[in-house]
């Protein structure tokens, strides 16, 4: 078990709302708009990162009518692990600073990326349904939240290469002094080669886990890594040097792992899953979700959250997805509109029904 005793205040359409004695299955019922996915986003605001909506802050906060002015919200629960509890961990907003997002673990003020030290979070939500004939970017946001779940380090390095390479455009269009440049690409291309070999090792990873599952029920993807420039931090310094005319006339940089791109095709067929069926590209999705995980809660608690996967999926592909979910060690919470789909694991499962904002455990 990873999270107990979850308690919003404030947010979204939950004015105070509290989730105890959790379980390994938790489940999230009720009409659509009564905020189940609130509950989900919530959680995943426990973890670095805009969460599963990637909302702005100011939005998050119950507001008493839609013109009122951005109010605070808190979120907070109590890690537990082998049975005890480790931790509280907190996230909220100050009404006067409603665009700042603070974090306090164990009473004490703490960064966000603090968070994913104790505890891995990770989502499958129906808006990621089309991942593959999304923007690269989109992708690499994906690979970057699954790199996070195991290497807790990694939000930091991107920050750190995002922030760089904005400067160094800046620069180039400043036509600054070349020792200027010579700086700031050698932190780009030092927090650049983190980035890029954390996210070649997951793919590796997840390549590992996946050739593991069956094939049946869920397709299985082939995933490979395609790098935007060099990896190595000298390669890549090299790169930034050599291609400042063609960066300062473009007004961005062209290579590096800002551009690095996850090909996924279908196993068997070898279709890039961009052309599947929108059926195979959610199966694809959700093999992808199960392998990442099964890695994801090795050596940490971990969170599962799914949003309205259960009712898209028939029969065989359910009972199969409770059947490799229960295996597992993260703790998983799902949404449904009602219990039919979770029959397989309602009498193992902690439940609430959710309507206009409050909660009612069944």
């Amino acid at each position: 078990m990873a999270l107990t005793k979850i308690t919003l205040s404030n947010f979204r359409n939950h004015a105070s709302s509290e989730l105890a004695e959790t379980a390994h299955f938790n489940l999230l019922v009720g009409e659509n708009g009564a905020g189940k996915t609130n509950v989900l986003e919530a959680i995943s605001l426990l973890s670095p990162g805009r969460g599963l909506r990637r909302a702005q802050l100011p939005d998050l906060a119950l507001r008493a009518t839609p013109d009122a002015p951005p109010a605070a919200f808190a979120i907070g629960a109590s890690l537990i692990e082998q049975g005890q509890i480790s931790a509280r961990i907190g996230t909220y907003s100050e009404a006067r600073r409603p665009s700042r997002r603070l974090v306090r673990i164990n009473g004490a003020d703490a960064s966000a990326g603090a968070l994913s030290e104790w505890h891995a979070v990770s989502w499958l939500t129906p808006a990621m349904d089309g991942l593959f004939t999304d923007s690269a970017s989109a992708r690499r946001r994906f690979v970057d939240r699954m790199a996070l779940a195991i290497e807790p380090g990694h939000a930091k390095s991107v920050t750190s290469l995002e922030t760089a390479l904005r400067e160094r455009n800046r620069l180039l269009e400043d036509r600054s002094d070349a020792r200027w440049l010579d700086a700031i690409e050698a932190q780009a291309a030092q927090h650049g080669s983190v980035v890029a070999q954390a996210r070649s090792r997951l793919i590796a990873l997840l390549a590992d886990e996946l050739s593991a599952l069956p094939p049946e029920p869920f397709a299985r993807p082939i995933l490979t890594y395609r790098p935007g420039g060099p990896i190595d931090p000298q390669e890549l310094l090299a790169e930034f040097a050599r291609a400042r005319p063609r960066d300062r006339a473009a007004g961005r940089a062209l290579s590096g792992p800002h551009r690095d791109e996850l090909e996924v095709v279908m196993m068997g067929s070898g279709q890039p899953a961009a052309s599947c069926s929108t059926g195979e590209q959610k199966a694809m999705l959700i093999a992808i979700t199960l392998a990442h995980g099964v890695l994801a809660s090795s050596g940490r608690p971990s969170v599962l959250l799914l949003d309205e996967v259960a009712a898209h999926l028939d029969p065989v592909r359910r009972i199969e997805l409770f059947r490799r979910l229960r295996e597992g060690k993260a703790q998983i919470w799902m949404t449904g509109t009602e219990l039919a789909p979770f029959a397989d694991i309602e009498a193992e499962a902690a439940i609430w029904r959710v309507s206009g904002g409050t909660l009612e455990r069944l």
